[in-house]
């Protein structure tokens, strides 16, 4: 309970100050930290959507869940989760267009385009989530009630069906290659272009200056990418060890989003000049 607890205020407090800097900070109103700010929520809702729910059952030691409860859990994550993919592809994209076109990007990022591209992530992730609940919880269930995770996710509650889970995995494999693997070519499509163009700057500053504006976000989507590959890419019958999937589905849902401002704050000297001011200022007040 103790390290949950933490772990969500950590999450709760480096978000939360991310998005009081970007909303303060006139300097920091552009795509890029427009977009940013969207991650920063997906990074307080994510584990809002488990964490409570886990702290109070720790807590009371009433470690259960209402059916609905579960099917509202799993909905809200997985549909967070979608969101981000597609967020963090958009962000790349974004990115490619300030590096390789930048006499041209405040043209090419229009604030209608921001917001057309941040709302149809959302869509996109939610509907993606609304197709997954449908088919996970039409499922039969007759066997045992016992959800091997703290939280209700796909691959431990499709384990549980007593019924064909066939349908389920097949569209969440479908689902995978149509929007996960589309979204991670363009993310992956945009770096090469990107790194291409950094390499073609003669300075070694220039370089420098190019690849910052750049780094947190590639390794947030690493990390990212790789604990949803090992969550979610293995079929719902191997998720039985108790000790392995607790902590992929850990990394997954509630270790990434306390990490991601920790790696902008530390990477990014615009973030971190916008939180210095902001704490300079309440305590020269």
């Amino acid at each position: 309970f103790v390290v949950f607890a933490a772990i969500y205020q950590v999450t709760l407090v480096g978000n939360g100050a991310i998005l009081f800097a970007i909303g303060t900070e006139k300097k920091l109103h552009t795509p890029m930290y427009y977009f940013l700010a969207n991650l920063s929520l997906l990074d307080i809702f994510c584990p809002s959507s488990t964490v409570p729910k886990m702290l109070k059952n720790l807590l009371t030691k009433k470690q259960n869940i209402s059916f609905v409860g579960c099917a509202l859990q799993l909905f809200f994550l997985v549909g967070f989760i979608g969101t981000e993919v597609f967020l963090l592809s958009v962000m790349a994209y974004d990115r490619y267009v300030a590096i390789c076109f930048p006499l041209r990007y405040t043209l090419i990022m229009t604030k209608w385009l921001c917001v057309h591209l941040t709302g149809s992530t959302w869509a996109a992730g939610f509907l993606n989530s609304l197709l997954h609940t449908v088919f996970t919880f039409h499922l039969s269930f007759c066997k045992s009630n016992w959800v091997n995770q703290y939280y209700c996710d796909i691959p431990p509650v499709v384990a549980l069906s007593c019924s064909s889970t066939y349908v389920a995995e097949m569209l969440a494999l479908v689902l995978a290659c149509l929007l996960g693997i589309s979204t991670f070519l363009i993310t992956g499509i945009s770096y090469i272009y990107i790194i291409s163009t950094i390499l073609k700057i003669q300075s070694a500053e220039g370089k420098r200056k190019a690849f910052s504006t750049c780094a947190s976000h590639l390794l947030v989507v690493c990390l990212f990418y790789g604990t949803v590959i090992l969550n979610y890419g293995r079929p719902s019958s191997s998720h039985h060890s108790s000790v392995t999937d607790r902590l992929v589905s850990m990394m997954n849902g509630v270790i990434t989003p306390m990490l991601n401002p920790m790696i902008y704050s530390l990477r990014n000297t615009e973030v971190k000049g916008a939180l210095k001011n902001i704490l300079c200022h309440k305590t020269c007040v």
